[in-house]
């Protein structure tokens, strides 16, 4: 089986398999199987493979896998296990744990090869020849100056060192023109610039310019992999890391929270209902119909919504900028609300008998799918700019905006033409 296969069915087993793995597999096909594991994987195994033998896979592991499995550990064994590396991959591991584990200086490695811009290409392949095997990357060559600040200047495709005449020296054939982040850059970000530049490898460098590490294109899948699971958890109310392995205390501590916040903003809903109580008593049929446009005020927000949630995670997107797109949106709620309540007013003056109440809900379908638009579109905007998730609490606030709004309007209207209505 492909170790990713394999990795598939490690779900299936207990702890006494898991247990029982070490015996069967060698050191290099454990480490096959780490490598492609998630985190979760990875923290089950590590529990079940002693000291001695975690340490022989990690001499053969990149030093992010590597990180990213101590990072898990407990305290204590993460410390034993650092005290028995050799001294310069302790230092690395060290420095990588410092940073945060959605940030670049977190998902980065340090297994790259940086040369100096006076080498030579017949200097560089031999370099490439010696060290290569023990780097993750060697189609990009990092180019720094003759300084020992190891200052990025520009990088070198494997391609061009090979067709280049063996005295020509790096800085003669490098590009100098550097795409890079800084290692406080946050994990998504990066994932935008790559796919913005079409980049195998984008390099992490200090505030100084010095390189750090590099960030591979697998890593970046990764992210964009757990970007997505996340923003569709959060559309939902709930968590990324919640499963159908999860406890029952761990989905409750996860959930209800965002339960009791959208109970909270439901009361505002009611209370627009009491306002007009009076209305509703005096003709029924409002209490039948008025949840059909608050309902697809929400579905229309929620559409509105999911574009904008789309394009603040592929890019900046600021209101100054977007303008027209605010009133296109506003417009295609109206189009939308006409089409819509027409069909609504129509079937509603033909079962209740009154085509007043269809013209009614007709007007409040335009209105509500308006302020749809415009809360769908403005709420994401307003919450980034505050640093707060967009795909984690617009729903409440849209859903709440429809509701009541949606209300108002058609309870409104119906109480502004309440005699044409009896």
């Amino acid at each position: 089986m492909q170790p990713q296969d394999f990795v598939e069915e490690l779900d299936d087993l207990d702890d006494e398999d898991i247990d029982k793995l070490p015996d069967f597999l060698d050191t290099e096909q454990l480490t096959e199987v780490m490598e492609e594991a998630d985190d979760e994987t990875r923290q089950r195994l590590s529990e079940h493979i002693d000291d001695e033998t975690l340490l022989e896979m990690f001499e053969d592991m990149s030093k992010d896998d590597i990180v990213d499995i101590l990072g898990e550990m407990e305290v204590y064994r993460r410390k034993r296990l650092l005290n028995k590396m050799k001294a310069g991959d302790r230092r690395i591991i060290h420095t990588l744990l410092q940073y945060p584990d959605d940030s670049a200086g977190g998902i980065m490695t340090t297994e790259y090869i940086a040369l100096r811009e006076d080498r030579t290409c017949a200097e560089a392949l031999d370099t490439i020849r010696e060290i290569g095997p023990k780097t993750e990357v060697i189609e990009t060559i990092y180019v720094t100056d003759e300084d020992r600040m190891k200052k990025l200047i520009g990088t070198v495709d494997l391609r061009d060192l090979l067709s280049s005449p063996r005295n020509k020296k790096l800085n003669e054939i490098m590009d100098d023109q550097v795409i890079s982040v800084e290692p406080e850059v946050d994990q998504e970000e990066v994932a935008q610039v790559v796919s913005k530049y079409d980049l195998q490898a984008i390099p992490v460098v200090s505030s100084k310019g010095s390189i750090l590490g590099i960030i591979t294109v697998d890593d970046i899948i990764d992210v964009i992999n757990e970007e997505h699971d996340e923003d569709i958890a959060h559309l939902g109310g709930t968590s990324a890391e919640e499963g159908l392995d999860t406890t029952l205390f761990e989905s409750v501590r996860m959930r209800l929270p965002w339960l009791l916040v959208n109970l909270c903003t439901a009361f505002l809903a009611s209370f627009a209902i009491k306002i007009f109580e009076d209305t509703i008593a005096q003709v029924v049929a409002l209490s039948a119909t008025m949840t059909i446009v608050s309902g697809m005020g929400g579905n229309a927000g929620s559409q509105t919504m999911s574009v904008m949630i789309r394009e603040l995670a592929t890019g900046e997107v600021k209101l100054s900028e977007c303008w027209k797109a605010l009133v296109k949106e506003v417009l295609l709620g109206a189009v939308n609300g006409a089409a819509t309540g027409a069909v609504t007013g129509v079937a509603v003056a033909i079962i209740y008998g009154n085509p007043f109440l269809g013209v009614i809900i007709f007007l409040a379908m335009i209105g509500n799918l308006m302020v749809a638009a415009l809360f769908g579109f403005l709420v994401p905007l307003i919450l980034e700019s505050l640093n707060a998730d967009p795909a984690l609490a617009s729903s409440i606030f849209i859903t709440t905006a429809t509701d009541t709004l949606g209300f108002f309007i058609f309870l409104g209207l119906a109480s502004a033409f309440l005699p044409l209505l009896k």
